[in-house]
């Protein structure tokens, strides 16, 4: 008996981990980094902080959603069986809400507590997602060109101008490239 817990540990505890941020990742997949780095790396010790960062940059060049980077986190704890526990442990519960929640979303549109329930929502998700970027420059001790870039790409995105999105990148690209030629 004793074995099969031993088996079975790693998956459990990913499942411990994974369900309950998949159920509060408000605004996606960003909004658990912070909370899902200090878990792994910090509380129970699956990965180093230099490892995390590095599942970080595969999960966000890789195609697909933002929250992959529990699936890297699966992997890296028990191989391709902790990947695909990791994975149903972070999309299957969210999903079960969703379309539950959906469900009864519709059927109350227009009413004052739903819209103020909208309303309150897009703060909370906002700043989860602050912390999640936060959190992983931290962890990359990033210098104050990586700040002062995204610093200014965040601010970029907020103006919401009634551009092309490639005259965003543009201007991202250009202040990049203004920033590092300043002297460190």
């Amino acid at each position: 008996m004793d074995d099969n817990n031993g088996f079975f540990a790693p998956y459990l505890a990913l499942v411990a981990v994974l369900v309950p941020f998949s159920l509060v990742a408000i605004g996606g997949g960003p909004a658990i980094f912070a909370p899902l780095q200090h878990e792994s790396v910090d509380v129970r010790h699956w990965l180093s902080a230099r490892e995390f960062i590095e599942l970080f940059a595969i999960a966000r060049v890789a195609p697909g959603p933002g929250s992959m980077l529990s699936t890297l986190i699966g992997w890296k704890v028990a191989g391709w069986s902790g990947a695909l526990v990791a994975t149903l442990a972070m999309f299957v519960p969210s999903s079960i809400l969703c379309v539950g929640v959906a469900r009864v979303w519709s059927r109350y549109r227009g009413r004052a507590w739903h819209h103020a329930l909208e309303e309150g929502l897009a703060p909370i998700g906002t700043g989860l997602m602050f912390a999640g970027a936060l959190a992983i420059f931290r962890l990359a001790d990033a210098g104050p060109l990586a700040w002062g870039t995204a610093a200014a790409v965040a601010a970029m995105l907020t103006w919401r101008p009634r551009t092309h999105p490639f005259i965003l990148l543009g201007m991202g690209a250009a202040l990049f490239a203004l920033l590092s030629l300043l002297p460190a």
